[in-house]
């Protein structure tokens, strides 16, 4: 149940910030969801595999390049995704700080936070 809930609450987050940034456009709710599922994924599987192979640019940057990693699965969802579009790299990047930041607010309002 715990994950139907953040699916849904990422879905609605996702949907919402394409209405307040300009340059992320999603289709429909269905779509969003889908964007939630696949986001999901794209963190579970490829977002490990980056953060390896990208260990020492991180470390040298303080941590600062895994968001160019989240900005880079936002992409790979665009791609992957019909009807989910977002125009440029600075975007995603934007994008998916705001979604991190909007998912713990949430998560902790809705005592969903991972124990």
């Amino acid at each position: 149940m715990n994950l139907l809930l953040r699916l849904l609450v990422t879905a609605a987050l996702v949907l919402l910030l394409s209405n307040l940034l300009s340059g992320v456009h999603v289709a429909s709710f269905g779509t969003a969801v889908i964007v939630a599922v696949v986001l999901g994924l794209l963190n579970l599987f490829i977002k490990p595999i980056l953060v390896v192979l990208t260990l020492p640019v991180t470390v040298i940057t303080l941590g600062l390049f895994l968001l160019v990693i989240n900005a880079i699965i936002i992409l790979l969802c665009t791609k992957i995704v019909g009807g989910f579009a977002v125009d440029s790299f600075l975007t995603a990047l934007i994008f998916s700080v705001i979604l991190s930041i909007l998912q713990s607010i949430t998560y902790k309002i809705v005592g969903d936070d991972k124990k």
